[in-house]
């Protein structure tokens, strides 16, 4: 097992992040300067004065995106971008849309409502290289042709937070995070003894608990044949989900919500351990009151072959179809914007989210970003822990709201002691065949 310091992010795991994570060697980069790609004759943009972007991001990230927004502003004589709290599909179309799980099958069902963003980059003579999907990363934004057709700007994987001081407190090592899910065992049962009555939880527990463990172990989540439909009733997830049960049942574990519910009780330190996607980093850091640790997500030590591989997931940027030429020039403008070096760095430190080319990768290896980008480092030592297999690979069928569901319900019903993992697991499975 790979230790995340770093120091054990070598030149050699970075060639493999660049390549696998990035577009050739980025997921897209611009051929011109930032500010040259900011400028534009008055002209062409006389008739339009604002960019409208709309998003499903909490709070703390709205500040954040808020931010990015204000420095491309402050350096552009074009439309200014704009964002609004507001739904997607209430009024006029937006012009840029960052859309997660909740709001994207609406607004990709039916007629096309998106202009590609490979397109949208060509029209401005602002190119972008070929992206070559990494293949642990959710298919969604890209084409069949392997082009991106919305950024992928809040990508993350899920790892484990822990409360620094609560470990101290009941005799771990806050420095020695666990690394197997018996160590961690071990340690809530430690938490349990010095008083703490929320040792772990964890967010998304269809994600992180049952698609990424599958892929960490590099067992199938989908089985792809006439109809695609769920495989996770295999001897991994029955056991890793009878285990949770079990921990339930112990006070071990206690889980708040199909979403990230658990991020908010973790960063009121209620719970000692959490595990979340690695975009949450930042916000902890921001909002929790104790000093927070980042780690791995857990693996079975007893399984051969693990730990192999987590998944990134996360909201796109999308631009909307029927918008002026100009509107769509100052769109280019803003998307070259976000891809410098600069933005990216910032947008990593301030709101979590993985790298989408290499100077934002490189960036992550910065002693004096050491602090920062722990989450990156972390997040990009489990994508590319070893190469992506065709079963430990991404898939956007488990994102699908029915499918999601179904893994949810029936998980609950495990929680609940309603059904054991065999049979819960085994349901979802059928269900998902005729999901719709």
């Amino acid at each position: 097992m790979k230790k995340f310091s770093r120091s054990a992010l070598s030149q050699a795991v970075l060639g493999v992040a660049i390549a696998g994570l990035c577009a050739g060697s980025a997921f897209a980069a611009t051929k011109k300067p930032a500010a040259k790609a900011a400028a534009a004759p008055a002209a062409a943009d006389a008739s339009i004065t604002e960019i409208e972007l709309v998003h499903d991001f909490d709070a703390d990230k709205a500040a954040q995106l808020q931010k990015m927004v204000d420095r491309f502003n402050a350096g552009t004589a074009g439309p200014k971008i704009v964002i609004r709290e507001r739904a997607w599909n209430e009024g006029t179309m937006p012009h840029l849309l960052i859309l997660g799980e909740r709001d994207l099958p609406g607004f990709l069902s039916g007629a096309q409502r998106y202009r590609p963003l490979y397109q949208v980059m060509k029209d401005a003579g602002l190119p972008m290289e070929t992206l070559r999907a990494p293949a642990m990363m959710t298919p969604t934004p890209l084409d069949s042709a392997n082009r991106l057709i919305a950024l992928p700007v809040a990508l993350s994987t899920p790892v484990m937070f822990y409360n620094k001081d609560a470990f101290k407190e009941a005799g771990v090592d806050p420095e020695k995070a666990p690394k197997t899910w018996q160590e961690l065992q071990g340690t809530l049962g430690k938490l349990v003894a010095a008083g703490q009555s929320c040792p772990y939880t964890s967010a998304q527990p269809a994600w992180i608990l049952v698609e990424n463990m599958s892929a960490w172990h590099n067992e199938p989540v989908v089985s792809e044949g006439k109809k695609t439909s769920l495989a996770v009733n295999g001897m991994l997830p029955v056991k890793h989900v009878a285990m949770l049960s079990s921990w339930v049942k112990a006070r071990y574990l206690q889980l708040f919500g199909r979403n990230d519910e658990a991020v908010e009780h973790f960063a009121k330190g209620e719970c000692a351990v959490l595990t979340a996607a690695s975009g949450a980093w930042p916000t902890l850091q921001r909002q929790a009151k104790f000093n927070v640790g980042v780690a791995a997500l857990p693996y079975h030590e007893d399984y051969y072959g693990a730990p192999q591989n987590t998944l990134a997931d996360g909201p796109a940027m999308w631009v909307a179809a029927g918008k002026k030429p100009a509107e769509y020039k100052a769109v280019a403008r803003f998307v070259s914007f976000w891809l410098t070096g600069e933005s990216q760095v910032e947008w990593q430190r301030n709101a979590g989210y993985l790298p989408l080319n290499r100077a934002g990768l490189l960036a992550s290896e910065s002693r004096l970003l050491s602090s920062d980008l722990a989450n990156i480092r972390v997040g990009v030592a489990e994508l590319t822990n070893k190469p992506v297999t065709a079963v430990s690979k991404a898939s956007a069928y488990p994102q699908r709201a029915a499918v999601r569901r179904i893994v949810d319900e029936e998980l609950e019903s495990v929680w609940e002691d309603r059904k054991p993992s065999k049979l819960a697991l085994d349901t979802a499975v059928a269900r998902s065949r005729s999901a719709d």
